[in-house]
């Protein structure tokens, strides 16, 4: 691949404006690189241009980033779209999967806009949280246009309402149309996969009204009953917590299932598990699920609810791991696209870099030309796009050479470079 191919590559893909079509491109572009830390200083370096271009760009564009990013997400799920096959290579009766997470975006102080302490178990940080909402499709992530929290005060001042996570995602999940994103698909084929942290009754009964199914990870103190005890009791009493209730289940017996491994080195994982069907509280019929490593068999119980009656207990925890994909792909933005290595104070500049970011993650998985079929991880990706910067300096070099006298001013050009700050020379 040549970097001409790559710049017109990306053009097409993102399609900006005229006079946003350098610095945009040259942005993500840099976000796609390998460098010690992607902040606007390495960005004017890496591209020979000024500071001041891409920090106007971020704090000015915030509402463009939003919209290349919903246009790429479409974009690449339509690729999949006439041909989505079954995850887990066919075992499971879902094609198409909503994983929701959030995450933490660390900065250094609370002077930032925006900024709060947040506590998600391992203590606290201090920054802002983005709560991600991707389409899994094909084995392939594709990351939507996140959700920003705001705080009271950054609400307050600049005339916002305030919402609570949950809220925000309720109303996302409302508005989501996955038509525009895969077009004609049926909607049971759709699975929502979210931990403890959206076990809430208003995300559920947004869920179940568009025809799609859910496998969320219950907190041990959601109200649940069992089929028998739903028809002999009054709705509004005789409800346990979910822990209890499997206690008091006793001849339910365990069944060992084993999934499959989902890296080479690893064994196959065996859990003991024991499915009720019963009622959630402010939910209505659903299947319950405990669930535990078999070899740790008083080690800590998972416990997973579905709307879908029919599904085996296997396909659930099946589908459930499957979003882990999400943590890995926080892990790889944030360990080589620069997710946290944004500086500005205002957060509109926060959030056109942290859509840019997604913006590189998904045009990296979108295979660029002539990048081989076996490259795989975030890393080799981004050794194939600085080897293709390269080869454009190294063509600019013989191309001084070439030149009458070519000798001396490539002995100039490599002065001027080695003095001054090194980075892509836009020649464009």
């Amino acid at each position: 691949m040549n970097y001409s191919a790559l710049f017109h590559w990306m053009g097409r893909k993102l399609n900006p404006k005229k006079r946003l079509r350098e610095v945009i491109i040259l942005y993500v572009l840099f976000l796609m690189v390998s460098v010690r830390k992607h902040s606007i200083d390495a960005a004017a370096t890496f591209s020979n241009s000024s500071k001041s271009r891409f920090s106007k760009f971020l704090l000015n564009h915030s509402d463009l980033a939003v919209v290349k990013l919903d246009e790429l997400s479409k974009q690449q799920a339509k690729q999949f779209g006439k041909n989505i096959w079954f995850m887990a290579d066919g075992e499971l009766p879902w094609k198409i999967a909503i994983i929701i997470d959030a995450t933490l975006q660390g900065r250094s102080s609370l002077h930032a806009q925006n900024v709060k302490r947040f506590n998600h178990g391992n203590g606290f940080v201090i920054g802002h949280q983005w709560t991600n909402i991707v389409l899994f499709i094909n084995d392939v992530l594709i990351p939507l246009p996140p959700i920003a929290f705001y705080t009271r005060s950054y609400c307050k001042k600049n005339k916002l309402t305030y919402k609570t996570e949950h809220d925000h995602v309720v109303e996302y999940l409302k508005n989501l149309n996955i038509y525009d994103y895969v077009g004609l698909h049926k909607p049971n084929e759709v699975v929502v996969l979210a931990d403890s942290g959206y076990d809430s009754k208003k995300i559920e009964n947004v869920i179940g009204p568009k025809g799609w199914d859910f496998v969320i990870a219950l907190k041990k103190k959601r109200s649940v009953k069992t089929e028998k005890q739903y028809a002999t009791t009054v709705k509004s009493k005789g409800w346990y917590q979910v822990e209890q209730l499997f206690k008091n289940c006793r001849r339910i017996k365990w069944v060992t299932v084993s999934l499959p491994k989902n890296s080479p080195g690893k064994k196959r994982m065996e859990f003991r598990i024991r499915q009720i069907i019963g009622y959630l509280r402010y939910v209505g019929k659903v299947q319950l699920i405990c669930s535990e490593f078999k070899k740790r068999p008083k080690g800590r119980k998972k416990y997973l609810v579905s709307n879908n009656l029919k599904a085996m207990p296997r396909q659930l925890l099946l589908a459930y791991r499957i979003r882990w994909e999400i943590e890995i792909f926080h892990k790889m933005v944030k360990m080589f696209l620069g997710f946290e290595d944004v500086a500005t104070k205002s957060f509109k500049s926060v959030i056109s870099h942290v859509h840019w970011v997604y913006c590189a993650y998904i045009l990296l998985n979108s295979k660029p030309p002539g990048m081989p079929a076996d490259i795989k991880s975030i890393k080799e990706k981004q050794k194939f796009v600085e080897h293709a910067i390269k080869k454009k300096e190294y063509s600019k070099y013989l191309q001084i050479l070439s030149r009458i006298n070519g000798v001396e001013q490539l002995n100039i050009e490599l002065r001027t470079v080695l003095e001054g700050p090194v980075g892509l020379q836009t020649a464009i």
